[in-house]
Formats: C-alpha cells, structure tokens, sequence
C-alpha cells in the first residue's frame, strides 16, 4: 500500500484522487467485496445500502448516527468490471481488471475540495488496506491515522504552497491547509496559552520571519485572528470547517501595491510548515 504510486489532479475546478492497488483475488471476488453491504461495512466506515444497477439509490449512514445519511446514485454496475456511483456531491469509480491471477483495483475519487485531496487519500488508503484484509481472510483491524500518513499524502500532492493574487485593493497572500489537531489545540499552539484582545500585539506563534507584527484587529477564540501589520495591510488566521483531522486554515496576507510578495510567500510558508510539524508531534 503505497501512498506514492498515488496521483492528484485538479481541472476545471474539480480534482481527482487516483489510487490503484494490485490484490491476490480474482475480479468476482474483489466485485463482491467493493458492492456487498455486508461486505462494504468491514472495511468502509458506514453503513451502506444499494440498488446495484444504473440509476439504483444509495445511502451512508455513520453507525450508531441516527437520522443523519447522505445519499447517492449508481451511476454503473458492470459486473465484475466497474462500479461508480456519485456519494453527496462527488463521485467514485471502482475499476476492476484481470492482472495475472489476482486484480488491478482502481479508484478514482472526484471532488472540488483540492485541499481536502490528502484527508481523502488517507482515508482511502485506511479503507483500501481493511479491504484487501478483508479479501485475504483477516481481521480488518487498521489504526486511524495518527496524522502522520495524511502529512506524507500532503507532502506528495504539493498542497502546502500559498499563492499571490492581485485584488483591486492590492496583492494578497493566501494559503489554504489541512490541520490534523483540533482547532482548540492548533488555537492553544499559536497563542502560547495566552489569550489575545484586540489592539494587542499579535502573539508570536501568530507572526512570520520578515513580516512585522502589530494591533489585533478581531479575534475570535479557536477561530479567527487578524492583526494590521501594516496602514494598508492585514495578516489573517481562520481555522475553518475541515475534513476529518481537524479545521481547515485559511491565510491572508494583504497589502500596498508593490510590498514583497516573494518574501512574505516564503515566510508564511516556512511558519506554516512548521506549526504543521509541531502539531504533529503532539
């Protein structure tokens, strides 16, 4: 199981997580395996239920989460060749194909949450693993994530980078990034325990090498924190909604025409790297 035979694309607005994996059963049993739901809940994280033919309704229920489900459609159901069908708003391909005397497994998982990319990549990963324990008669007995796999799947997809964009108002730095903490617990890593209040200096953990500090501008404990480093800027920390491991962060930078993006770019990406990597170890 290999994360680096792994692949992320991204056009359109929509991005695709490919993931192939070769397994020791013939394609009948890896089909029966991937559309059985009782098979399905022994190695998928919820209850399914499924017409298995094109256009067949589907439902995802979390066990034990009454009255809470998402629902797809079947979108085919060729035995033992390929299953897809949408889940919410995305869409998976399940492709079997003959490989000697066992199976090429390939998933093709589409969504529009790029940033999500390596939440979903560990996930099916996990997943993946229980089902081919599955197939090999073992006990489907896989730890979740501590983290770790999802900072390699990360690391592998180049997610990690800012971008500069140029508003009517100026330059802006933005970064968008998968946390694997708690938001109370990242919140507690960049305050250093001590609460801000606006037009104090903003805490340290909340700064960048090269670009000033200055005055809390709002604040909203485990949430959000901006600060004015500069009459024409403002430096922005959200830690939103996220998927799974933790909240989603959210960076701005902007500023004047002409300050140094190259610069401030290299330095939110190194403070941000390292907040991923302390909160990691934690």
């Amino acid at each position: 199981m290999n994360p680096h035979s792994d692949t992320l694309r991204t056009a359109d607005g929509r991005t695709a997580l490919r993931m192939e994996r070769r397994l020791a059963h013939p394609p009948e049993k890896v089909w029966a395996a991937i559309t059985d739901p009782a098979q399905i809940e022994q190695w998928f994280p919820s209850e399914v239920t499924v017409e298995l033919r094109p256009g067949g309704a589907m439902t995802f229920s979390m066990p034990g989460v009454s009255g809470v489900a998402m629902t797809g459609t079947v979108t085919d159901a060729d035995a033992p060749r390929l299953f897809a069908f949408t889940w919410g708003e995305d869409h998976l391909s399940w492709e079997i194909t003959p490989d000697g005397d066992g199976s090429l497994l390939t998933l093709v998982h589409t969504f529009g949450d790029r940033f999500g990319g390596a939440s979903f990549a560990s996930g099916w990963h996990l997943c993946i693993t229980a089902l081919s324990q599955l197939l090999d008669g073992e006990s489907t007995a896989v730890y979740p994530d501590s983290g770790a796999l999802h900072e390699a799947y990360l690391e592998q997809f180049d997610l990690g980078q800012g971008t500069v964009e140029d508003t009517a108002d100026g330059p802006r730095i933005r970064f968008e990034r998968q946390l694997v903490r708690p938001a109370d617990a990242v919140w507690a890593a960049l305050t250093g325990g001590d609460e801000p209040a606006p037009g104090e200096p903003a805490p340290e953990g909340f700064t960048a090498e090269k670009v000033p500090g200055g005055p809390v501008t709002e604040v909203r404990a485990s949430e959000v924190l901006a600060y004015r480093w500069h009459p024409e800027g403002t430096v922005r920390w959200e830690l939103r909604r996220g998927t799974g491991h933790g909240p989603r962060l959210v960076l701005t930078q902007t500023g004047p025409r002409g300050f140094d993006t190259a610069t401030a770019l290299a330095a939110w990406h190194s403070r941000i790297e390292h907040l991923a990597a302390r909160l990691l170890e934690d």
